[in-house]
């Protein structure tokens, strides 16, 4: 007689999470004139805790792209093919989201006009890069991806307190993807209230997380 194995738990086909724990209700559609693509480590896909899923579900402007090292092919589609539903001639510049460093080349922005001087006066012509993963993994992909490297870099304007409760911080002032992205998106199109919604939503998120975890405390 063989051992039965457990059965898998139905999973929601929008937000690919066990239905007993679906995110959909926080989903919060926001327009972005700036496209984002978020490169995700494999190891993101199934973390519980992750707002990746949440941000690209919410920003139809989006996508997520999985792997930690990406085939030339497959880097060229990120950072220069359009968007679906995009017209074939809008190319876009791809803009790293990332802390600047002395291999990197950062826009040093200040203000949208500062920083989009050296890409395009126009935030509908950008496309911003996010690197979905822990601070260790975050670089690892950027050292196996050599194109990402050469890309201008988008540090954060202003550092701001994380209300991302569920996980440490591996070090002072880090954010959440979705955080991260809506200070980028923020800056981009100067626009902090535009993006304001997103911010509830991950309030939302989190306190249902929180939840879970004092459940299994118990």
């Amino acid at each position: 007689m063989g051992i039965a194995t457990p059965a898998k738990r139905a999973q929601c086909a929008n937000c690919l999470r066990p239905r007993s724990t679906c995110i959909c209700r926080w989903i919060t559609p926001t327009t972005s004139e700036v496209e984002l693509v978020i490169l995700q480590h494999p190891r993101e896909v199934d973390r519980a805790k992750g707002t990746a899923r949440l941000l690209h579900l919410s920003l139809p402007n989006s996508r997520i792209v999985v792997g930690e090292v990406l085939t030339q092919s497959e880097l060229q589609a990120v950072l220069t093919e359009p968007m679906l539903g995009c017209a074939a001639s809008a190319c876009r510049q791809a803009v790293l989201l990332y802390p600047d460093t002395p291999q990197g080349s950062a826009l040093g922005l200040l203000t949208r006009s500062a920083a989009l001087a050296q890409t395009t006066s126009d935030p509908s012509r950008l496309r911003l890069i996010v690197l979905d993963g822990t601070w260790r993994e975050s670089r690892k992909m950027l050292w196996l991806n050599p194109p990402l490297q050469s890309l201008p870099r988008m540090p954060l304007q202003v550092p701001q307190s994380s209300r991302y409760s569920i996980r440490k911080a591996q070090r002072p002032g880090q954010l959440s993807t979705l955080e991260a992205s809506c200070a980028a998106l923020s800056q981009l199109e100067e626009d902090a209230e535009k993006f304001r919604p997103l911010l509830n939503a991950l309030d939302g998120f989190v306190a249902q997380q929180s939840g879970y975890m004092k459940r299994t405390d118990q």
